[in-house]
Formats: structure tokens, C-alpha cells, sequence
């Protein structure tokens, strides 16, 4: 029975023991979650000093080069030195972006001449066509009696636009009120005519271009009819060019529905 006794004394002294033994052991466990908040916190107390620092020299960066800015003018209003370089920019641009053009080509355009007396009426015969000067442009070409000529040679673009009206009772070209005989347009011929007369060959003349139509213009009050046509050809120094049309008393006499031009494509 003692011997029992002894050892149930044992028993609960080797279980004193063991709780006490793991309760030495907590205080370790327990050290770890401790460090790590002190390590981050360190970390971030780092990361905001160094934030501070970066933003104290660019201020302090910021700073000098404003006054080294205005130091340089130092008699000048602030508005002036803030703003004068932005206009100084935007000229610059505006001369950069300034077109490089180059000198004008060769190049003509004139209007039908008005009042012009074609009193052959009822004749097919085909006549030069006579232009307004003073109300047309000529750049390095010149004008003469119905001929424009070239003095640069090089490859063109020449057009040319004649339009043809006529009223039949109560218009201007009315023949009736004028105790003119009537004229027969019941099959009439309106046809252009482009010349070009080259001078290394004696001035010699070859139609460059033709068109036209045969009309028959006995029904309304107010007819009219329009020819057009264009096309480049080699051109040289010396050479002419002019237009023909039949019935030339039909011509509209406005400068916006009868021109003729040419302008240097090349050399």
C-alpha cells in the first residue's frame, strides 16, 4: 500500500513537471509575432524619409531655376517673362510651317472678248476667236491679236471653252426686229478649233484639238450649246496657240462660259 502511495506521489510530480516544462517554452513562441510589426514599421518610416527627401530637392531644384530665370530680367514684368517665350514659340512655328513656294509657272487664262463684230452670219467658215487681256491673266506668256504664245518651252495643259446661244423670238440676236432676214439654224454646225502653230516649222498651223456638234435649233425661244476640251502637248519656245470656232455671231459673249488657257505641266 506504501508503495502505491510512493508512487501516485510520483506520478503527479512528473506531471508538475511536464506542465512546467511546457510553460517554459511560451515565452519563445510568443517572441516572433513581436519582431515582425517592428520590422515593417521600420521599413516604412524608411520609405516615407526617403519620399521626403525627393520631394525637398525637387523643390529646392524647382526654386533655383526660377530664379535663375528671373535674374535674367530682372527689369521686366513677370507677365512679360512668362509670356513672351510662348509667342516667340509660336512664331517660330508659324515660319517653319511658311510654304517654300516656287516661281510661278508659265500659265494663262483669258475670257472671251466682248462686243466682238461677226457680221457674217449664216457663214461656217471657222474664225479666230479674239480674248479679253485686261480682264485675263498671263504668268511668262504673252498675248497677241487672238494668239497666246510661249516663250518657256515644256510640256502643257491647254483647254479651251466656247459656249453658243441663240434666241429664236424676242433675244438680242433676234434678226426679225432688226428687218435682218431670219438666219437658217435648222442645221447648224458649232465646231472649235485648237491650234497650235510651232514656230520651227515656219509657223506652221495643225489643229491640236476638235469637237463640236450639228444642231437644229428652230423650236424653243432660247437655245444654247457648250464645247469643251483640253489636253498637254509639248510646247516651244515661239510656238502659238489660238481657237477657231463656225458661226462665231453665236458665241456666248460672258467670260464664264467662253476662255481659253494653257499652263506648263513640266519640262
Amino acid at each position: 500500500m506504501a508503495a502505491t502511495h510512493s508512487e501516485y506521489r510520483g506520478y503527479l510530480r512528473n506531471t508538475v513537471d511536464i506542465e512546467a516544462g511546457q510553460h517554459r517554452f511560451h515565452p519563445v513562441q510568443s517572441s516572433e509575432p513581436t519582431y515582425r510589426p517592428l520590422l515593417f514599421g521600420t521599413l516604412a518610416v524608411m520609405g516615407l524619409l526617403q519620399v521626403a527627401s525627393s520631394v525637398a530637392i525637387l523643390l529646392h531644384l524647382t526654386g533655383y531655376l526660377q530664379e535663375v530665370d528671373l535674374s535674367t530680367a530682372p527689369h521686366r514684368p513677370i507677365e512679360e517673362v512668362q509670356t513672351e517665350p510662348v509667342l516667340n514659340a509660336l512664331r517660330d512655328t508659324k515660319k517653319n510651317r511658311r510654304c517654300k513656294t516656287k516661281e510661278s509657272l508659265p500659265s494663262a487664262h483669258l475670257p472671251i472678248k466682248g462686243h466682238q463684230d461677226f457680221s457674217k452670219k449664216g457663214d461656217p467658215k471657222a474664225i479666230t476667236i479674239d480674248w479679253d487681256e485686261e480682264h485675263g491673266t498671263c504668268q511668262r506668256m504673252v498675248y497677241q491679236k487672238g494668239k497666246l504664245l510661249v516663250i518657256e518651252s515644256g510640256f502643257y495643259y491647254v483647254y479651251a471653252k466656247t459656249c453658243f446661244r441663240y434666241y429664236t423670238h424676242g433675244g438680242p440676236e433676234d434678226s426679225s426686229q432688226a428687218g435682218i432676214p431670219p438666219v437658217d439654224i435648222s442645221n447648224t454646225q458649232l465646231i472649235q478649233y485648237v491650234y497650235h502653230e510651232s514656230f520651227r516649222q515656219n509657223n506652221k498651223a495643225v489643229v491640236l484639238m476638235k469637237t463640236g456638234s450639228t444642231m437644229r435649233w428652230n423650236i424653243t425661244s432660247y437655245n444654247m450649246y457648250c464645247a469643251q476640251q483640253g489636253r498637254g502637248v509639248r510646247l516651244e519656245d515661239g510656238d502659238a496657240l489660238f481657237v477657231n470656232v463656225s458661226n462665231a455671231w453665236m458665241l456666248d459673249p460672258e467670260g464664264e462660259g467662253t476662255y481659253f488657257g494653257a499652263i506648263k505641266l513640266g519640262n
